[in-house]
């Protein structure tokens, strides 16, 4: 991935035509048939650029639906959680409550490449109201969907992103931003 500096925060995720990341219930299955380069649409790349992988509870819910292994069990994970009473056991996941400024600062510290805030959509408008998002890529997939979870909840704050670059997989489109 070109202009990416290590230890940044970066939001990498996939989002509808009409602004959603999920359905209502929290499924992505609408992201599987989608016509892209033939390959993984620079997944792997990205992935290797990351060090840290950071994500909310419900982001991390459906993360363990997709597969019957933990698919980051390679890089430290991180969730954020309001009750870390009422969490699982779970071998490869930190669970936290640390506020954001706390957190991201100590993780960017210690990771070795990227700080990847997978999401959702929640997280996503807290970092933003930190302002502890650096870069964003967002993966435009060509389905309206309705309804669902949106990137952008109500109530995140107005913000700017500069476009850095734009990449074509498919009929996906890979918007690179900076805040």
């Amino acid at each position: 991935m070109k202009d990416m500096k290590s230890n940044e925060v970066v939001l990498y995720i996939a989002m509808s035509l009409d602004g959603y990341i999920a359905m209502p219930d929290g499924s992505v299955d609408w992201l599987f048939d989608v016509k892209g380069d033939g390959g993984d649409n620079g997944y792997a790349d990205f992935y290797d650029t990351v060090g840290t992988v950071l994500m909310g509870r419900l982001t991390f819910e459906e993360v363990l639906k997709l597969s019957d292994d933990f698919l980051y069990a390679g890089k430290p994970c991180y969730v954020l959680t309001r009750s870390l009473m009422e969490q699982p056991k779970a071998p490869h996941v930190t669970f936290t409550d640390e506020t954001l400024t706390e957190l991201v600062p100590r993780l960017q510290k210690q990771s070795e490449g990227l700080v990847w805030l997978v999401g959702g959509g929640q997280l996503v408008q807290a970092f933003m109201q930190a302002g502890l998002l650096e870069k964003a890529i967002i993966a435009i997939i060509p389905k309206v969907l309705g309804q669902g979870i949106p990137l952008f909840p109500e109530g995140t704050l107005p913000s700017t992103f500069e476009l850095h670059e734009i990449e074509r997989r498919g009929d996906i489109v890979l918007l690179h931003y900076h805040l």
